[in-house]
């Protein structure tokens, strides 16, 4: 599959490593394809909403909701699982005899 995200000017991107990893930029200017100038101000509208609204945004917040979670808590998750997938294979079961 083709890389998708090329280093454009006014792509939003996420930096990934250094002093400020995890911070969203806006690239300004490029010098080739592995370098680019970047503002951490966002003077653009709705950007951090829109960022957070996307399934990559999503994907990240729920990794580090995940990370802070202790040990309780991952029990309690673990749980709500087993619970749901219990619930789909009835419903599956049901829809399968309905179905024959």
């Amino acid at each position: 599959m083709p890389f998708k995200r090329y280093v454009e000017i006014g792509r939003v991107a996420l930096v990934n490593y250094g002093e400020d990893y995890g911070k969203l930029v806006v690239i300004v200017d490029v010098i080739d394809q592995n370098r680019w100038i970047d503002v951490f101000g966002f003077v653009f509208i709705d950007v951090k909403k829109k960022w957070e609204s996307s399934s990559w945004g999503r994907k990240l917040i729920v990794q580090k909701k995940r990370a802070s979670l202790n040990d309780f808590e991952r029990f309690k998750v673990m749980l709500a699982k087993i619970k749901r997938g219990g619930l789909i294979r009835q419903e599956l079961s049901k829809l399968k005899k309905s179905a024959a």
